[in-house]
């Protein structure tokens, strides 16, 4: 079989845990309601209705690049490419290609911060290969102005971070739409959360301080996942209706 990520990648590592792909959400949940395209996710409404629902689809998509074929990886590619083209017909404008780029750009960054926090560091031909995989994504969806390596695309990032991110009122709306969907508990637990992944600018920027009640229970949950207890915690953070969906987190596609 000819895979889009070959068997053994450090990608299909991180993309084939629940806990990970959690905590990449909860970063790139964040910086999107900070970013300056928000309105994108805004004009269909799906995001702000069903923001749970939204991040489970998406999974749908990564887990299903990640893990298919070359050819079943590009249909699935294609796929998002003309969805988002529908989307800018109805609009009647084109989405920015740099908001293109920063959707990618979270895509790489959180893969490798999640799995850093809660496995190891990563050696840079690991994040050379998170970054290959993406960037092969980004060709194939006709993506402009990429960087050619790793190191080109850190200073890039750099640069995005600086650029296209403010606070606005769809910042404010965002964050009551999660509290919303969350409740109060579920809600505090992602702020944690997200203060433990985010760059600097993503932290200040939304007010964050510097700790989380989170960094001392880390440690406990790294052993849960020893004595297979994960599921449980999993389950106490995201709400009862996305059951089946949690439970397919750490499930491997064909």
């Amino acid at each position: 079989m000819d895979y889009f990520v070959k068997q053994g990648s450090v990608v299909r590592e991180i993309w084939g845990k629940g806990d990970t792909i959690l905590f990449i959400f909860a970063g790139a949940s964040a910086e999107f309601a900070l970013n300056k395209a928000v309105d994108w996710l805004y004009f269909t409404g799906r995001l702000p209705s069903d923001p749970l629902g939204r991040l489970f689809s998406t999974v749908g998509y990564a887990r299903q690049i990640v893990f298919s074929s070359r050819e079943g990886a590009h249909k699935a590619i294609d796929t998002m490419a003309k969805i988002h083209a529908g989307v800018e017909a109805k609009r009647g404008m084109a989405i920015p290609d740099w908001a293109y780029r920063d959707v990618l750009f979270m895509l790489i960054d959180y893969s490798i911060r999640s799995f850093e926090l809660l496995e190891r560091a990563l050696t840079e031909a690991e994040k050379e290969s998170v970054f290959e995989v993406f960037w092969r994504v980004g060709s194939r969806m006709g993506l402009t102005g990429l960087p050619d390596n790793y190191q080109a695309w850190l200073q890039m990032r750099q640069q995005h971070l600086a650029e296209n991110l403010a606070p606005s009122s769809f910042t404010t709306d965002l964050y009551r739409q999660y509290r919303k969907h969350l409740g109060p508990i579920r809600y505090k637990l992602l702020l944690e959360g997200q203060k433990l992944i985010v760059p600097t600018t993503v932290r200040e920027q939304l007010g964050f301080g510097k700790w989380s009640a989170l960094q001392p229970v880390l440690r406990v949950y790294k052993l849960s996942r020893h004595l297979n207890a994960d599921w449980l915690i999993k389950a106490l953070i995201l709400p009862p209706a996305y059951k089946n969906e949690i439970k397919e987190l750490d499930v491997h596609p064909a």
